[in-house]
């Protein structure tokens, strides 16, 4: 049976693609402003921060039986408390600050790693939360992604003007009366909701490469950002197309195979611009 055949056929690949394209989305709007902010380090620091919040709800629902804590929430809450923290330090101490990622970063994965392997009950694989099972995604999940993703192309909407002005120039936001304090906040939040939704795509580990390697791609050929927001929600939901279609039929680990297309896209791009701005020379 062919991918697409297989994809129309199985609800369980149609919840993989439909979680694939919200987060290809999210993915690419948010990652434009990481790429422009250069905030990749900072983002790296919260995405491996959330396995904390993770281990902490899959200890605390097979621990206690409580049914309604969700890995997904787990991940929400460590990813904003981790944006939060990151924020007031990036905004008080710029000189410590690349040591205190790092050891937050440190810390969030540790935690995560303590609580999942003395979680009760059958072990959780704990490679599925590293890199990602996309076919683990459930309807109700399904849905929970889709309000995440509503929201954050609500706020970017909303916020547009005024995050642009604090990407490019932050004296000038400041001049305009915006409070960069709050909206770098809320940028932080933005960047940390995106991070749990290409979490069940690729996992804690490679999640930046759907954050990041999109967008640099974008903005190797466009300096336009709602272009670049465009052009990398497209290359996200071509790789997460491809990545499932290679990993159903070599029986891949889907999360890996889409961050490895995503790699060797960039590299690909990368020579391509070098070749054209050689030729203009």
């Amino acid at each position: 049976m062919s991918f697409l055949q297989a994809l129309l056929q199985h609800s369980v690949l149609q919840y993989a693609m439909l979680a694939a394209i919200f987060a290809s989305i999210a993915g690419g709007v948010v990652g434009s402003y990481v790429v422009i902010k250069r905030l990749s380090f900072i983002s790296g620091g919260i995405a491996h921060s959330i396995l904390g919040g993770i281990g902490f709800s899959v200890w605390l629902k097979s621990t206690f039986a409580i049914s309604w804590i969700s890995p997904l929430m787990g991940a929400l809450i460590a990813g904003l408390l981790s944006a939060l923290i990151l924020g007031w330090i990036h905004l008080n101490y710029r000189e410590r600050e690349d040591s205190v990622i790092a050891a937050i970063w440190s810390i969030g994965m540790a935690l995560g790693i303590l609580f999942l392997s003395n979680t009760p009950g059958p072990k959780i694989e704990l490679g599925n939360y590293l890199v990602g099972n996309i076919l683990w995604v459930t309807s109700k999940e399904l849905w929970l992604l889709l309000i995440l993703n509503v929201l954050i192309l609500a706020v970017v909407a909303f916020t547009y003007n005024r995050l642009l002005t604090l990407c490019f120039d932050e004296t000038q936001a400041k001049l305009q009366g915006v409070s960069v304090k709050v909206l770098y906040f809320v940028l932080l939040g933005l960047i940390a909701t995106t991070i749990v939704l290409l979490m069940q795509i690729v996992g804690a580990i490679l999640v930046i490469t759907m954050l990041v390697v999109p967008a640099t791609i974008a903005n190797l050929f466009t300096r336009f950002l709602p272009a670049m927001m465009f052009i990398a929600v497209l290359i996200n939901i071509v790789f997460s197309y491809f990545g499932l279609f290679f990993a159903y039929h070599l029986s891949w680990p889907a999360g890996a195979t889409i961050a490895l297309l995503a790699g060797s896209a960039y590299v690909i791009a990368l020579f391509i611009k070098s070749k054209r701005l050689k030729l203009r020379a």
